[in-house]
């Protein structure tokens, strides 16, 4: 059996790229959300920035983009421990993939999941934000949600092309 210096080395996953995204996104959550709760906006309160672009405050009970509102302590607990749970596997499923996209695609998820995750343990719901409701897009987000979003079309498009891929061999 040859020494460990001399084995080939396993292929790196895709760990880091996904650790080091989702801390990136989850500063970036937080910090943005810190910033607008020191803005003083009560709920429903809206503040236009540029055009169609307005800062409003919406508490979410529910998960991204206010689906599946939680009016009931138990299931803000639910959810809680669901982002929890979500973060951990991806989090274990990163360290082994070796696809790029993919995990790029983890660590938005993770990043996103666990800034709302952190917003229902402190608040009870989470801080939305963003409003381009002016263009016809009815919800407001933060974003957590949009990387959590952007994450999930990442993780289609990683599936299509390695089907794809699989396919033409």
């Amino acid at each position: 059996m040859p020494a460990a210096a001399e084995r080939p080395a396993a292929a790196a996953g895709q760990g880091p790229t996904a650790y080091s995204l989702a801390l990136a996104v989850l500063l970036g959550d937080q910090l943005s959300k810190l910033w607008f709760l020191n803005q003083g906006l009560i709920e429903g309160e809206s503040r236009e920035v540029f055009g169609p672009f307005s800062l409003t405050m919406v508490w979410n009970r529910g998960v991204s983009f206010g689906l599946f509102r939680a009016e009931v302590d138990w299931v803000r607990w639910a959810l809680t421990l669901f982002s929890l749970a979500v973060a951990i596997v991806i989090a274990f499923w990163a360290r082994k993939v070796q696809r790029p996209l993919l995990g790029w695609a983890f660590g938005l998820i993770m990043g996103g999941a666990v800034g709302n995750m952190i917003d229902r343990i402190r608040f009870g719901a989470v801080a939305d934000f963003l409003d381009f409701t002016d263009l016809m897009f009815p919800w407001v987000f933060n974003i957590a949600d949009s990387a959590i979003s952007i994450g999930v079309v990442l993780l289609l498009i990683d599936t299509f092309l390695a089907e794809r891929k699989q396919k033409s061999r």
